[in-house]
């Protein structure tokens, strides 16, 4: 009897137990009474296609989409504060002027020390715009020239050319007076022979004599013909490829040529660890500007903003390139310590689980 007795007792502790933690849980999910009584300040600014200011004046994008659905779930009543970077967005966070934050936000360790992040609700990274149409220079030669790869082939020709050059002095220097009268003169006169046959042109009567030396003059031409056609042909299609593609194709040409950002975006850290010179711009709009005018030769910046930029007003003259580097994730900034935040992430979580995310994704960005 006691048995049962404990038994009960024990499923009734548990059973109020878990109804407790239940019940906490979700009142930590709610905003509390204060958030609901007061108007939340919402810290925005203009990232197309996350936040954009129509005709009328009013707010669209797809982090407006998703903050006018959280706000929904939550009850809460808010009002837009525009300003114009995202350092702003974060400094208004810290400093409580703004109860959150919102637009294309990306999280890292240094904004992390003076605000809390939602849970992201966007991953992207960094991509390239680049001319659309490469406009003849002799920037994509003289890059090709200076190359490492062309200067080994060039080092390589020079010694194969030196030693052909000093072996027909051996087997010549006492049997054909052209390659006689002294080290100094056989030598140099035989370095000349060799680069002038490695060039196919005439030398007339000079040349080697003996048996041995006509061999090697034999090999070396034949073997001249084919290291030069392939050395043209590398660099021909270098420049070729260069002209049609671009001076840049990709992150690793970023260190050769004139490369732009946005001042105070998470983009100058990822340029100065690479140790990427740039020039920094007031807004992504102002850096393409540059780019289209032949100030610069790529623009570095998030992605989707850049492929909607260029989609909405520089589809003729610009390109974003398919690479994405530099992984980073959209999230929104609220206080440290905001009660604000667990309500926040379920409501987001809840968001983006649901086909409704999915659909807004795909309507902004063209993304499945």
């Amino acid at each position: 009897m006691r048995s049962v007795v404990s038994w009960t007792a024990a499923l009734i502790v548990a059973a109020f137990v878990g109804f407790w933690a239940s019940t906490a849980a979700l009142a930590q999910s709610q905003p509390a009474p204060d958030l609901l009584s007061k108007e939340i300040a919402v810290g925005i600014k203009e990232a197309p296609p996350f936040a954009f200011k129509l005709q009328d004046g009013s707010w669209s994008g797809l982090s407006i989409d998703l903050w006018q659905k959280i706000a929904g779930r939550l009850d809460l009543r808010y009002h837009y504060v525009e300003v114009p970077t995202v350092r702003e967005q974060i400094d208004g966070v810290a400093s409580g002027k703004f109860d959150v934050a919102t637009a294309a936000i990306t999280v890292t360790a240094d904004r992390e020390k003076t605000v809390d992040f939602t849970q992201p609700f966007f991953s992207t990274g960094l991509g390239i715009a680049t001319p659309l149409n490469n406009q003849p220079t002799w920037r994509p030669v003289v890059r090709a020239l200076t190359s490492f790869g062309f200067l080994q082939a060039v080092l390589a020709l020079i010694v194969i050319s030196v030693v052909v050059g000093v072996l027909i002095w051996l087997f010549e220097r006492r049997h054909n007076e052209d390659f006689g009268g002294g080290a100094a003169k056989g030598l140099f006169s035989s370095m000349w022979w060799s680069t002038v046959a490695a060039t196919q042109a005439s030398t007339g009567d000079f040349g080697p004599r003996t048996v041995p030396g006509r061999v090697l003059a034999a090999l070396w031409m034949m073997g001249s013909i084919i290291a030069i056609a392939v050395f043209t042909a590398g660099v021909t299609s270098v420049l070729t490829v260069t002209q049609m593609e671009g001076l840049v194709q990709g992150e690793s040409d970023l260190g050769m040529v004139r490369v732009g950002n946005v001042e105070n975006s998470s983009t100058v850290a990822y340029l100065d660890s690479t140790h990427i010179n740039h020039q920094g711009f007031a807004s992504v709009q102002d850096g393409l500007a540059a780019l289209r005018a032949g100030k610069i030769d790529a623009l570095v910046h998030d992605k989707p903003l850049l492929g909607w930029l260029v989609r909405q007003n520089y589809a003729s003259n610009l390109q974003v390139l398919d690479a994405t580097f530099d992984q980073q994730q959209y999230a929104m900034a609220v206080p440290l310590g905001s009660p604000l935040r667990k309500p926040l992430d379920v409501a987001l979580l809840q968001t983006v689980e649901s086909d409704w995310w999915k659909q807004a994704v795909f309507q902004y960005l063209g993304e499945k």
